[in-house]
């Protein structure tokens, strides 16, 4: 049977929500087989490995605490999940969407600019472990859409925020600034 790997990067603080992820993977393991790879270290790694073993899921979680080799990582992974409840850009989601990987995340900060809703990610509202599950479920269980998903993840990233193009944008802002202060 497909096994689909769910993927979370952070630095394991309270802000990073990382028992969320835990709590969506127990969910999702009641409908098909999954299982969830956390990346970093921090604070509250102890708490989720003592979350996955009260759920009964710890077989199933991975803790690779710091790596190096992330895009290997992210590419190899089916979903990214950032249940964050706090992120100004969603950096981690952009380098997974640019891995070619859909995003399910909180509804926060900047992540709505980064994850279209129904297009190539989904979000949910902070906390809403349900939610976040059946949408993990609805990709993972459908291998056309989530193809389809990927694709526009790794789309968006490339065309709305590599740096080729980020970067001459800014150089014209400042450009027109000056511009415009010296007249």
């Amino acid at each position: 049977t497909w096994c689909s790997s769910d993927l979370h990067t952070s630095n394991f603080r309270s802000v990073k929500r990382v028992q969320d992820t835990i709590r969506v993977l127990n969910e999702v393991r009641k409908t098909m087989s999954a299982r969830l790879v956390l990346i970093g270290d921090g604070p509250e790694r102890a708490d989720a490995e003592r979350l996955s073993r009260d759920l009964g899921v710890s077989d199933h979680v991975t803790f690779l605490g710091k790596q190096n080799a992330l895009a290997e990582l992210l590419s190899a992974a089916d979903l990214f999940l950032l249940p964050s409840q706090s992120e100004s850009f969603g950096l981690s989601a952009l380098e997974a969407m640019s891995c070619g990987v859909p995003v399910i995340a909180s509804n926060v900060g900047g992540i709505p600019e980064l994850v279209e809703h129904g297009e190539n990610g989904y979000v949910a509202e902070l906390g809403d472990i349900q939610r976040m599950a059946r949408y993990a479920i609805e990709l993972l269980g459908n291998p056309k859409r989530h193809a389809v998903f990927s694709a526009k993840a790794r789309a968006s990233a490339v065309n709305h925020f590599d740096v080729n193009s980020v970067v001459p944008q800014y150089e014209r802002l400042y450009s027109d600034i000056m511009n415009s202060s010296s007249s």
